[in-house]
């Protein structure tokens, strides 16, 4: 089997509400996402989807996406998908870095792989477990009546697990953590995103001053020298997810002691060929696991709940799904849906599911051998 054409997509996807994070210092309404089909000669396609968190958020640039995969096709067409260790190997020939452009090709590889083999995904990659996974609600607002108001949104949609984002400014934080943790339900699991957004004093004030919530904080600094430097002077147990892009950060994390759970970014990691490995790593090292998308679709969604279903389920704390943020569904009635706050594993092969034509639009770029 051989890869004979790259088709890229290029798609708005307009957000239900406004987005802030870090404090507000971040904010979208909009993302910029790339779909990319691979067609072989045995018949088979494969879908793939790179949708960054906005511009700004962390680097991965929505139109470096469309240009990497333009600098990547002449190397990967000819190859069999199925060898996605070839295929890695090919793209990072071709251009060292950008894993968030390579992601996209990764996931239509493993599509097509599992098509090939009649298998979900998660099955192909070793076994996967049929309990729904949780979603991770993301919820950005700025104030403790704005937090209020957007979990209860998502709490009447069935989400029992969350990430709030906090950050920019610790009085603020403190008083929104606490009345929180006053009004969460019983059974809920809440994480404390910090999105790099505090200095190591802000992060020792607030994780100190909330010590006695026994809550969780995800990225409460700017890098993973920031979260080593402040790492004996708090009690709370630590998420780290945008300082984790590549194996080398995996292993340091785990090494070092500097996290309790891994937020595994597909996107930002190069996508599941590279993930795998630091699920391995988080295994091996007793660190629990959040499974991201960093944005888009549906399409996105399934690869995420992809490797989620193959981390044992007591290792899975939540899968963030963005398909209910946004205004567009590009593949209606197809794929995981939130079904009382979870995600079911399709149980097609390959990712289970692919977009409609009409959704997605005419190719911006075709590339053929």
């Amino acid at each position: 089997m051989k890869i004979t054409r790259i088709s890229v997509f290029h798609k708005d996807l307009e957000l239900e509400h406004p987005y802030w994070l870090s404090g507000g210092r971040l904010r979208f309404s909009t993302l910029d996402a790339t779909f990319v089909r691979i067609d072989t000669d045995a018949g088979l396609a494969g879908w793939g989807e790179g949708t960054p968190w906005g511009h700004t958020y962390v680097p991965a640039h929505g139109p470096g996406i469309r240009a990497g995969i333009e600098t990547m096709a002449r190397f990967v067409i000819g190859l069999d998908p199925r060898r996605v260790l070839e295929i890695e190997r090919a793209m990072d020939l071709a251009l060292p870095g950008h894993l968030y452009a390579k992601a996209p090709i990764d996931m239509a590889c493993w599509d097509i792989a599992g098509q090939a083999a009649d298998l979900p995904i998660a099955d192909l990659m070793g076994g996967a477990s049929r309990r729904p996974a949780p979603i991770a609600s993301s919820v950005g607002a700025k104030t403790v009546d704005e937090t209020r108001e957007v979990l209860d949104r998502y709490r009447s949609r069935g989400y029992v697990v969350h990430s709030v984002k906090i950050g920019g400014d610790p009085e603020r934080d403190i008083a929104r953590i606490r009345d929180v943790e006053a009004h969460r339900p019983p059974g809920e699991r809440i994480l404390y995103d910090v999105n790099r957004a505090w200095t190591r004093q802000q992060a020792i004030r607030v994780m100190k001053a909330t010590e006695d919530l026994g809550v969780m904080f995800e990225q409460p600094g700017e890098t993973l020298d920031d979260i080593a430097a402040i790492r004996q002077l708090h009690a709370a147990p630590v998420s780290i997810d945008e300082s984790l892009v590549t194996l080398q950060d995996a292993a340091r994390i785990a090494r070092d002691g500097l996290a309790e759970v891994f937020g595994i970014k597909l996107n930002r990691v190069g996508g599941l060929t590279r993930a795998a490995r630091m699920r391995d790593i988080a295994l091996a090292h007793g660190i629990d696991m959040f499974v991201m998308a960093t944005g888009g679709t549906v399409l996105a969604d399934a690869e995420a709940l992809h490797l989620a279903a193959t981390i044992p389920d007591h290792n899975l704390l939540g899968v963030w799904a963005c398909q209910d943020m946004l205004t567009a569904d590009i593949a209606p009635g197809r794929g995981p849906r939130n079904a009382d706050g979870h995600l079911h594993l399709p149980e097609a092969p390959g990712l289970g599911l692919h977009p409609d034509d009409d959704a997605i639009g005419p190719p911006v770029a075709v590339y053929e051998m």
